[in-house]
């Protein structure tokens, strides 16, 4: 007996090629296709921020995007995240914020009046701001002027005041020079006219505490300066920096959970690194890639760069060696050599590219032991030794602002590769583009900059997630008031709309049951609905594949929303829910995917916008006033059968129109009366239905007083014709009920007998 054996079996052919991830690459300035290096495990780092000043819409922007990112890795993409954030909580920008708040506090609680002593001091604070801040952005000449004698000053302001006023064009100029010198103006000129008032004051004889406090407060921005410039070395206590920090610490992770950012899965904080930082830095030292000069450790660029295996500046390798740049956003203001002279500068370090490691201890700023004395660790270092530390000496992804690629990454992948001694210490480097304003770049130090809380006051979490989703992530983002009211507004009204529609549908069916009408409601329509559902997963896919383009995957919703549209206003009674539903629970899922609600995966609609705590949902809270509503329908319901009146069942589809008119709307439910007896539920927001139901109302208001007016007019020509019939027959034929001089004479019955002209 021959064997029987199965035919050969062949393998599918695609059609269409699975969508490959790949991610746009600072390293390579290019789409490069994501392999992460251990199977479905990627590591990413992401710069957290400096903690020293209320959160605004540039962190907004950088860390609600990073989420979006890591959203549609881990929850779209199926990868395994470990995420580690940084909080810089020890930095110039720290120190210094700390150290001038108390300085300032403390010489206000000391001013117990106002005399001229005080008005000198902030004179001088004045003058000393004009000469080393706002004349940066002056003309070489007109800066000369303010170095010459302090009585010219006044004089020399008052006309760069004019000019400021009266010539644009010198305006900008200057501001090209220094772009703080429009917000120095404003501080300088602010600070002139409180001691002019404060002048005023001392000559009616006020001296109160309170003129003297007025005076401080409106010539803090200068005075603050002025004094951290006398008394900074004063100030030891190490409690201020921590302080200050924690303190902006919890408010920045306050304001990423009501914008639902996801925590990061590690948090390190550079104090706590300590221990590790110098270890960090001693092994760099012992590799040949850093030395020590007075007190502080620098990274030897130069070494680095020749050696094999090593580039330094990889990202902008066009960057190195601008030396402003490296100090600025290197080592930050007031750092050892910030501001070196000539000759200092080689004294110090072997080359203008080289950075700080680890820079010696100052007057007035906190400190640490290390072996090359007291002092404190670099910038850069902070996140190697962080990142280093939870993720080893490789990671796949590096996240952060554009603005940070140099020298701040540059440095960083510089100083690991040299620890670790490997080539390569970040696979992908994902850089967020910049965000303006109303068409102008945002910059805390210029103080034009919205805070996330004062945006939550005008816009919802969602709504801010939907801007940043309608722009490419490592694009320039502007954030206006055009792109609020115009797209997002279009977006989260139209899914709205179409969820509020597809779930009272829903709801309808399955209240109907699932008994057949005999029909299968599956024919051409219904096929190239599904035909375009299916359609749309690939090119959303496509869309996420193509670097993570959420303008275009958010298009790809949009489309399958209007054609689900177009075939429930075509197909009538003949709808397949199913497909609908289908393709709405789909539509709700991506949404959520991409943060802007939470619940479950299966649900239609955006979720629930968690709160900033997690909590869990109150059931009594919600369903209270639905119940209420109902339990007063039933009491009046019982009520109008148990008296069995007359008007029984008007009253009762009165209750019924109380409850749909007066009860559920302000609760977001609205019952639209069908033809077949039964109602269509839908929620929506209780703001639209109210709006609906009160403009429906004034139509019928409308329609009612004109009707009343017309049936008023008719009612007076009837009461004008009844008048007309009680009139005494011997008068009907006299004034007023006839013109004036018709008649000449009349009989005894008022009849007549000639008129005037026979008269």
């Amino acid at each position: 007996m021959s064997s029987i054996m199965q035919p050969a079996w062949a393998p599918p052919v695609p059609v269409q090629p699975e969508p490959v991830l790949k991610i746009y690459n600072s390293l390579t300035r290019t789409k490069t296709e994501f392999i992460p290096k251990s199977g479905r495990l990627v590591k990413w780092y992401n710069c957290g921020p400096t903690v020293y000043d209320a959160s605004h819409m540039g962190h907004a922007r950088n860390y609600v995007t990073q989420d979006v990112l890591r959203r549609i890795m881990e929850d779209y993409f199926g990868y395994d995240v470990q995420f580690v954030m940084n909080i810089t909580d020890i930095d110039d920008k720290i120190i210094k914020r700390a150290r001038q708040n108390h300085l300032l506090e403390k010489f206000r609680a000391d001013t117990k009046l106002l005399d001229a002593s005080l008005v000198s001091q902030v004179y001088t604070a004045w003058r000393a701001f004009l000469r080393n801040e706002m004349a940066a952005g002056l003309p070489s000449h007109e800066r000369a002027l303010f170095t010459e004698n302090d009585g010219e000053l006044d004089s020399q302001f008052n006309r760069i005041a004019e000019l400021i006023q009266n010539n644009k064009e010198w305006k900008q100029e200057c501001l090209k020079r220094d772009e703080k010198f429009d917000m120095n103006f404003t501080s300088a000129n602010r600070t002139l006219l409180a001691v002019s008032h404060a002048e005023s004051s001392l000559k009616a004889g006020s001296t109160s505490q309170e003129e003297a406090h007025k005076l401080i407060d409106d010539s803090q921005d200068i005075l603050v300066l002025f004094l951290d410039e006398q008394y900074k070395s004063t100030v030891t206590d190490p409690s201020l920096s921590r302080n200050l920090a924690s303190y902006w610490e919890k408010r920045f992770f306050d304001d990423m959970r009501r914008l639902h950012v996801r925590d990061p899965d590690t948090l390190t904080r550079v104090t706590e690194y300590m221990p590790e930082i110098i270890t960090f830095v001693e092994k760099i030292i012992g590799n040949g890639y850093a030395y020590e000069s007075g007190g502080s450790v620098y990274f030897d660029t130069k070494a680095f760069d020749e050696a094999p295996g090593h580039d330094y500046a990889k990202l902008e390798p066009w960057s190195k060696g601008k030396r402003d740049d490296a100090v600025v956003a290197g080592e930050g203001a007031g750092g050892p050599s910030s501001t070196p002279a000539p000759s200092q500068n080689n004294l110090t370090r072997h080359s203008s590219s080289d950075f700080a490691l680890w820079k010696a201890t100052k007057p007035g700023e906190p400190s640490w032991d290390s072996p090359w004395g007291k002092g404190r660790p670099g910038w850069h270092i902070e996140c190697s030794v962080m990142a280093s530390a939870v993720l080893g000496e490789n990671m796949d992804v590096h996240s952060g602002g554009i603005d940070l690629a140099f020298p701040h990454h540059d440095n960083e992948m510089a100083q690991s590769e040299a620890y670790h001694d490997c080539p390569t210490w970040v696979n992908y480097f994902v850089h967020t583009g910049h965000l303006h304003i109303e068409g102008l770049k945002m910059s805390k130090s210029l103080k034009n900059f919205i805070t996330i809380d004062e945006i939550l006051q005008k816009y919802t979490a969602r709504q801010i997630r939907l801007a940043f989703l309608t722009q490419l992530w490592n694009a320039k983002v502007d954030f206006s008031e055009s792109l609020m009211a115009g797209e997002v507004r279009n977006v989260e009204s139209t899914l709205n709309n179409f969820f509020t529609n597809v779930k009272a549908l829903v709801s309808q069916a399955r209240d109907s049951g699932v008994t057949s009408d005999g029909y299968h409601h599956y024919e051409a329509a219904e096929k190239e609905l599904v035909e375009k559902f299916h359609q749309s997963q690939y090119s959303f896919r496509a869309a996420l594949c193509d670097s993570f383009n959420t303008p275009e995957a958010l298009d790809v919703l949009r489309e399958l929303v209007s054609r689900t549209n177009t075939y429930l206003n075509t197909r009538g009674k003949a709808v397949n829910v199913g497909v609908v539903e289908n393709n709405a629970r789909w539509v709700a899922k991506m949404l959520r995917m991409f943060g802007l609600g939470e619940g479950e995966s299966s649900e239609i609609g955006w979720g629930q916008e968690s709160s900033a705590e997690g909590g869990a949902v109150d059931r009594e809270e919600i369903l209270m006033p639905y119940l209420r509503a109902l339990s007063t329908f039933r009491d009046g319901v019982r009520r109008l059968a148990i008296d069995k009146g007359d008007s029984a069942l008007k009253d009762i589809l009165a209750l019924c129109d109380k409850l749909r008119d007066e009860e559920l709307i302000p609760l977001g439910v609205a019952l639209d009366d069908q033809e077949d007896g039964k109602a269509l539920l839908k929620l929506a927001p209780p703001s639209e239905l109210l709006k609906a139901r009160d403009e429906k109302r004034a139509i019928a208001l409308a329609k009612q007083a004109k009707k009343e007016a017309a049936k008023e007019a008719e009612r007076l020509k009837r009461l004008e014709r009844l008048a007309k019939g009680r009139v005494d027959p011997k008068e009907m034929f006299r004034p007023p009920n006839v013109k004036e001089g018709l008649y000449g004479s009349y009989d005894d019955s008022g009849v007549p007998m000639t008129d005037d002209l026979e008269e």
